[in-house]
């Protein structure tokens, strides 16, 4: 036992101080990055929240259980780690005293059948494991596996790791039966079974395997910590801190305000700033402590990837291996970081060159290298639509879309490299106050002809304070000409429900979305800090949105500049309304009406569902349609696909890989409705574009057609009419390219040979 008692001491005294240094050198690493106060002050001032995602997304792992089978194996495999803690009590306790056992419960049974069958179950999850692994081999998948850029050696040998722990705990402990020094009278089934197997053998020999394997046991274990704190899987570790300090309900929503050594800028006294305030991040020294720790905490498991649009219409954008290249860069630029200047001058010749790559630029053969060019690529950074796929799928809360935009606000503001159709788009949103460069004194056009009188703020109300709500048209909804139908169609039925609205009209201007989210915050700051004033001074409360972007932006981003609004989207409103009995679709009159018979599938609105989870008004809405069937994507919900005009897309060409658009209009077809659904005018004009483009190459029935939710609900609320729009999938085409003209209010996509979509394997399967 003395011989015993040292080897396993040595063993420890050799492993631990590697141990607790690289533990200080990633604090070090972590702890330099850029302020990120309100983390802690909201772990402070609502610990309850904090608490609750503990218990549900770290002790229950919620969001890795959303994929049931690797989910299941996960949550064994986690709480084995947990559980066979009080087994490691015991092998340390056993270098001491052979019949040690853990104080109070060390010998209730129940513990040692939680201890094995915990074992048992970790040992399923890593079969698990290796079976989904070798099924979605990158080598035999390519890029459509969500392995494809994980370091999956390291995890060929976790899981290695793994079964050495558990087939050395079980022969220590079966040998441990045999001479008496098991703790456990019954429960440990396995433990007991192993011992029945190992008794032939003799007290003699039982007692070597018991310290031989006891020492295996610990050295396993040690070498395992060692290799988790170098490698991805350091998420065992700093996975429940991401968490902690994550962003609640979840990092979507309100993109973060642009912050400057801890403190959001100011905007209004932009003259007064100092020189060094940082616009943006263009160093990987510039992310926040948070963000440092979002790079250690990925796990490479690839949910993100296998979600993300831009990846799996095979653009360069991975979220994955975007964090996973910022985290490499990290790591191999740490040395300079945490270096004084005088000890920079002796680091190596590679460490020195990696502190001198660009964060974002060209890039050139192995960007992990030093000589590799830049760390991010241009069309990396720019092929993100915003839709919060990654952010909504990542299981450790990796905040991606917020370091994105970050980068973004960067290249846009300090190195005025951007694509070059956002010079259009910005110089829209600042002269005319809308990124279609439309005359401001348009906006009321949409209402032309109508058979009641529209209120507006200024002419027939003097304030919003005279009537219920405030209709927010939005940009889209004033001058794009689908969107114009679905402005009208909501606006009669609030009129028909008795609802007493107005519109701010001309005083109207955009709500910076396209802005903030293509990196030109100052643009935002611009057109929000103006509709805040008009907001102020016009006393709203209550604000209905038709578009999902501007619902977004109102509801949870004018909040940061001192504006509390009630905001709701239109088929919130409509659902209520409906449920209230203020409206009341009936059936169709005639088979030929338009919801007469019909199918319909829904397109989820990213800035809509994801963003603020939004998803069960408008199908309640579809579902109350007479006579109208709905149909459900393969994609839909949480999970629903982009129609690629987010993160301001839609002013963008789309050179690389297959349309966004056409992935999911493709989608949508192939469910045979009658009707695509949406509830987003952007939404609306990609598929509508996807659309027609599909009926060209006659890939689509031509009586198909995108409506908005509020078209569908009119027409069965006014069964006199036909209000669908036969013309709702026709755009007037733009000659040589798909961006949005400044002349014409008709959004387009050009249509190539090489557009059309190719079968890709299905990203939504769970067992992948």
């Amino acid at each position: 036992m003395a011989l015993v008692l040292v080897l396993g001491l040595a063993m420890t005294a050799i492993a631990l101080p590697i141990a607790v240094r690289r533990i200080h050198w990633l604090y070090r690493l972590i702890s330099s990055g850029q302020p990120a106060p309100g983390r802690v002050e909201h772990v402070r001032q609502r610990a309850g929240d904090a608490l609750r995602a503990q218990l549900s997304e770290v002790l229950g792992q919620k969001k890795l259980l959303k994929w049931t089978v690797p989910g299941a194996a996960h949550f064994f495999v986690f709480w084995a780690f947990l559980i066979l803690g009080s087994v490691y009590l015991e092998a340390y306790g056993a270098l001491f005293d052979r019949d040690f056992h853990i104080p109070l419960v060390g010998t209730w049974p129940v513990l040692g059948f939680a201890q094995d069958f915990i074992a048992l179950m970790a040992f399923a999850g890593i079969v698990t494991f290796a079976v989904i692994r070798l099924r979605n081999s990158p080598q035999r998948l390519g890029r459509w596996s969500r392995f494809k850029g994980s370091h999956t050696s390291g995890a060929w040998l976790i899981l290695l790791m793994i079964f050495n722990v558990l087939w050395s705990m079980f022969l220590f402990r079966g040998a441990a039966v045999n001479t008496g020094a098991f703790p456990y009278e019954s429960g440990a089934f396995i433990s007991e079974a192993v011992g029945s197997l190992l008794a032939p053998l003799g007290t003699e020999a039982n007692e070597v395997l018991e310290s031989v394997g006891l020492l295996i046991h610990i050295a396993v274990m040690l070498t395992f910590l060692i290799i988790v704190l170098n490698s991805k899987h350091l998420h065992i570790f700093v996975a429940p801190l991401n968490v902690l300090f994550g962003r609640r309900p979840k990092a979507l929503g309100a993109a973060l305000p642009m912050m400057s050594k801890g403190e959001p800028i100011d905007f209004e006294n932009i003259e007064e700033l100092d020189e060094d305030t940082a616009f943006g991040i263009g160093r990987v020294e510039d992310f926040t402590w948070k963000g440092m720790l979002d790079f250690t905490t990925c796990t490479e498991c690839g949910r993100c990837q296998s979600q993300c649009p831009a990846w799996n219409t095979e653009k360069p954008l991975s979220p994955k291996m975007l964090i996973t290249e910022l985290r490499d860069h990290a790591f191999a630029k740490a040395p300079y970081m945490l270096a004084s200047d005088e000890e920079r001058q002796s680091l190596p010749d590679a460490v020195k060159a990696e502190a001198e790559r660009e964060l974002v630029g060209v890039t050139e053969g192995d960007p992990t290298m030093p000589s590799g060019g830049a760390v991010i690529d241009p069309d990396v950074l720019w092929s993100c639509t915003s839709c919060g796929a990654c952010v909504e799928q990542c299981p450790v809360d990796i905040e991606h879309l917020d370091h994105i935009m970050d980068m973004r606000r960067y290249q846009v503001l300090v190195e005025s490299s951007f694509p070059s159709e956002l010079n259009q788009l910005f110089k829209g949103m600042e002269n005319k106050g809308n990124p279609w460069n439309m005359s401001p004194k348009a906006r009321m056009d949409w209402a032309k002809d109508l058979d009641f009188e529209v209120k507006q703020v200024g002419s027939d109300v003097d304030s919003l304070a005279e009537v219920e709500w405030l209709f927010w048209v939005g940009c889209a909804g004033a001058y794009e000409d689908r969107a114009k139908k679905t402005t009208r169609a909501v606006a009669e039925l609030l009129h028909l429900a008795g609802v007493d609205f107005a519109v701010l009209g001309n005083g109207e201007t955009c709500t910076g979305d396209p802005a903030r989210r293509s990196g030109n915050e100052f643009v935002f700051q611009q057109l929000a800090l103006q509709n805040a004033e008009v907001l102020k001074e016009s006393a709203a409360k209550k604000v209905v949105a038709t578009c999902a972007h501007c619902f977004n932006t109102l509801k949870n981003e004018y909040s940061q500049l001192g504006v509390e609004l009630e905001v709701v989207h239109h088929t919130q409103l409509l659902n209520r309304l409906v449920r209230e009995g203020r409206l009341t679709p009936v059936a169709a009159n005639g088979a030929g009406s338009p919801n007469g018979g019909r199918s319909i599938t829904y397109h989820d609105p990213c800035y809509l569902g994801r963003h603020n989870e939004v998803y069960s008004p408008p199908r309640e809405l579809l579902n109350v349609v007479p006579g109208a069937e709905l149909k459900e994507m393969p994609r839909n919900s949480e999970r629903s696909f982009c129609c690629g005009a987010g993160g301001a897309r839609m002013w963008m060409e789309e050179k690389l890989g297959e349309r966004i658009n056409l992935n999911r209009t493709n989608e949508a077809v192939e469910t045979g409705a009658d009707q695509i659904a949406t509830g987003c005018p952007f939404c609306r004009v990609m598929l509508a574009d996807g659309l027609t483009a599909k009926q060209a190459d006659g890939s689509a029935r031509e009586e198909v057609e995108v409506l908005d939710v509020a078209q569908l609900l009119l027409a069965s609320v006014k069964r006199d009419e036909a209000v669908a729009d036969p013309d709702a999938t026709k755009a007037e085409p733009q000659p040589g390219d798909q961006t949005q003209s400044t002349d014409t209010v008709t959004a387009t996509q050009d249509v190539g040979p090489d557009a059309a979509a190719h079968e890709t394997p299905d990203p939504t399967d769970e067992r992948r």
